[in-house]
């Protein structure tokens, strides 16, 4: 599969919970964060705001063991089905997604 990363050398990377199934997080990787990912078989990935590589874990130690990698059909979104060794968000929560902002039945809340 050719992947396509953007006019700054990244894509978009999605994790899910492998046995779950739960959405964690949503990150970007460059191809120093693949490689990594692949051959280390935890989840690394490329901080935009840092400019740097991260090892997900690498401090706190929720590392982000590696099931399987996949790609979507265009090429352009992988999505990592990943063992969670504690939360994905940087405020402790299971999950990124933990805030909502519409649910159906309920008034907008994005004002």
């Amino acid at each position: 599969m050719n992947l396509k990363f953007d006019q700054n050398g990244l894509i978009t990377a999605v994790v899910q919970d492998a046995a779950t199934h739960e959405l964690l997080m949503v990150a970007w990787m460059n191809r120093e964060a693949l490689h990594l990912t692949q051959t280390s078989g935890e989840a690394h990935f490329w901080s935009r705001s840092r400019q740097e590589l991260w090892h997900k874990g690498g401090t706190s130690g929720h590392v982000q063991r590696v099931r399987d990698i996949r790609v979507d059909c265009d090429g352009d979104t992988l999505l990592l089905l990943v063992d969670p060794a504690g939360p994905a968000c940087h405020t402790g929560a299971r999950s990124c997604f933990y805030q909502t902002i519409f649910a159906a039945g309920s008034e907008d809340c994005t004002d």
